[in-house]
């Protein structure tokens, strides 16, 4: 289905967040793994600005996806997580991330998906596991996104995904490219599915 995608706000605070208004869906992972290029290949245009630089991310950005003809209310609200994982981002603003990003992942009412981005031509990373086991702790529903596949042929694609199945502890992994389109037909009813909105 078309959506329309609407900038909401940018938020570092709890109270900064958009009131709970329909689905949320979360795009997590280290910085620079394509949070930002992966929303946009959804949406269909720039909606998201995508920086060469690891880190750029600080505040948790809201998009409201409408359908098409639908201008009252939104059918689902995409937020663009900051990155983790990046050692030269200063250490003030990686201290502020958990005073908002944790209540938002932990107690956030509307979120109903949260699309963990790793990078499918390097091994699992510690970080990305940690933020799985955490998920589950907190019981958060996620799904878990390979960027990056248009740099692999079949065959090491087919390694590297048995790999990092093995590696972070899941039984499904949704290989995709934001540059060739591979896996986002794939990813779309996954999302759709999770907010409700799957025909």
């Amino acid at each position: 289905m078309p959506y329309q995608t609407q900038f909401l706000l940018s938020a570092m605070a709890e109270a900064h967040f958009p009131r709970p208004q329909a689905p949320e869906i979360a795009f997590l992972g280290r910085s620079n793994v394509g949070k930002s290029s992966l929303l946009n290949a959804l949406v269909g245009e720039n909606a998201a600005k995508v920086s060469s630089t690891p880190g750029r991310t600080r505040a948790i950005n809201f998009f409201a996806l409408r359908a098409e003809g639908v201008q009252d209310r939104a059918s689902m609200i995409f937020a663009d997580l900051p990155g983790y994982g990046y050692a030269k981002i200063s250490k003030s603003i990686s201290a502020e991330w958990p005073s908002f990003i944790e209540p938002y992942l932990a107690d956030r009412e509307p979120l109903a998906l949260c699309l963990c981005l790793v990078d499918s031509n390097i091994p699992a990373q510690k970080s990305d596991i940690l933020l799985m086991e955490w998920l589950r702790a907190v019981g958060r529903p996620f799904a878990v996104v390979g960027t990056k596949a248009d740099k692999q042929s079949g065959n090491v694609r087919t390694k590297n995904l048995a790999a990092l199945k093995r590696d972070l502890g899941v039984e499904d992994l949704i290989f995709l490219s934001s540059k060739t389109g591979y896996g986002l037909k794939e990813l779309w009813k996954r999302v759709e599915v999770a907010a409700g909105l799957a025909g």
